[in-house]
């Protein structure tokens, strides 16, 4: 190890607290300092190079060095940094919306900019509810969110989140939702099995709406992927079933799609596997090609006409953050975009996923994996001490981590949630490369499963 890593990792552990992170165990360790990436890979302090096997925290959609990305940054600092979006506009903020608008499901037509997927989150929430104020419905105050659900870590996002494990110490800060469950089909709470259920998750939430709907100011979720919840992929169906809801008893349709946007499922977004647009639909994440932290809510005509009054009327949406439409983060999200049409990703996007799906076959026959679920080139690897009766593997084994540990001794990063090995590489991940990923992933789950 080189004197510079040794001082970075001394840095780290006397200064930096990381998150998601449990200091005790990192310090203990000598950490990885990560200088440069290319392409697909991430490359540390000693020169090793790692496959980027969750794009960074499911951010990076291209690679690393993406030469458009790279030059449209570059261009816009040397014109303007940062300029507040509260009265004026800039250039790349309003191209950047058009471009959106362009490619958003049909019926979308207003963008509104915020810092992170969270941030844009509390907007949706706050937006829906104003909303209902403006349209003399001022008692729809109430979410119905779903079990699993992960939706950023600000007291909103908290309040409409399912994960006992990331928010149960914050819940004297948090509003009540209605609770519906998962689209788990491998642990589904009603005991039923697809297709023969019918998506009855999907009649569960309809059911909370026949009966409450008249407080109810929206229902939120995660459009065909919980990623934090442990990557799981709903039955089809299940989409427009709760749009239909949502339409019969005058409910507004939030879709997160920060984790599933930007082609991570196949398509632009997931909403359109099944053709439903939503009245405000949240991006983030991979919005800027994983350069820069950027996040929109993107709602219809008619959520952004409620908003239009006379100026002593009130009705404006009383809400913004010091960086919404930054001219930096905004030239990078479009060149991010001019990639996807340049390159025609999507459309070299079928054949990995393709490739994908057949060698997660594989995993199916390991002894300690009960589950592998994917949309696109997002997938979950559900491992359990017992396949029979799907018992998962106790806290304190960290066979996630186990799984991770020695995938890192291959050179390929994963992170994964809890019990579920994630893996979501950049979708310009060439099909060599996602090979190496799947290949060093399988023998570690078995190396990881058979030593315990």
């Amino acid at each position: 190890m080189t004197d510079r890593t040794k001082k970075l990792g001394e840095y780290d552990r006397n200064f930096v607290w990381h998150p998601f992170t449990q200091m005790k165990d990192y310090e203990k360790e000598e950490p990885i300092v990560i200088e440069e990436g290319d392409g697909v890979y991430l490359v540390d302090s000693e020169g090793r190079r790692y496959i980027d096997g969750v794009s960074s925290l499911w951010v990076n959609i291209h690679g690393h060095k993406v030469p458009e990305i790279d030059e449209a940054i570059k261009d816009q600092v040397e014109k303007l940094s940062h300029s507040t979006l509260l009265g004026v506009t800039n250039p790349p903020a309003a191209e950047l919306a058009k471009e959106l608008i362009e490619i958003c499901p049909k019926g979308l037509r207003k963008v509104f900019y915020s810092g992170d997927g969270a941030s844009a989150v509390e907007v949706a929430l706050k937006m829906a509810l104003q909303y209902w104020q403006h349209k003399g419905k001022p008692n729809k105050t109430k979410f119905v969110s779903l079990e699993y659900g992960y939706h950023g870590d600000t007291l909103g996002a908290v309040s409409v989140g399912g994960i006992d494990l990331f928010h149960s110490a914050f819940k004297p800060l948090l509003f009540e939702t209605y609770k519906a469950p998962s689209y788990y089909c491998y642990r589904c709470a009603l005991g039923k099995t697809y297709p023969s259920c019918e998506v009855a998750c999907g009649d569960e939430t309809g059911k909370i709406l026949k009966e409450h709907h008249e407080e109810i100011s929206a229902v939120i979720f995660e459009p065909y992927v919980q990623a934090a919840g442990g990557m799981i992929v709903s039955p089809p169906g299940y989409l427009k079933k709760v749009r239909q809801y949502c339409d019969e008893y005058d409910v507004l349709m939030i879709l997160d799609e920060v984790a599933t946007g930007f082609g991570r499922t196949g398509k632009m977004f997931a909403c359109e596997h099944e053709g439903v647009t939503p009245d405000i639909m949240v991006l983030g994440k991979g919005m800027t090609g994983g350069y820069l932290p950027l996040s929109a809510t993107i709602t219809t005509q008619e959520v952004y006409d409620a908003f239009l009054g006379e100026y002593d009327e009130f009705k404006t949406f009383f809400h913004g953050h010091s960086y919404s439409g930054n001219p930096l983060s905004c030239a990078a999200a479009l060149g991010n975009l001019e990639v996807f049409k340049k390159h025609n990703t999507l459309k070299k996007l079928q054949e990995k996923i393709e490739l994908l799906e057949e060698e997660l076959k594989e995993f199916k026959g390991l002894k300690h994996v009960g589950d592998v679920r994917n949309k696109g080139l997002m997938v979950g690897i559900e491992l359990v001490e017992d396949k029979e009766t799907k018992k998962p593997y106790p806290i304190k084994m960290k066979m996630g981590w186990r799984v991770a540990d020695f995938a890192r001794e291959e050179e390929v990063l994963i992170r994964p949630l809890g019990n579920v090995v994630v893996l979501m590489p950049p979708i310009g991940i060439s099909i060599e490369d996602l090979k190496k990923l799947l290949s060093v992933t399988y023998r570690a789950i078995k190396k990881a499963t058979e030593e315990s």
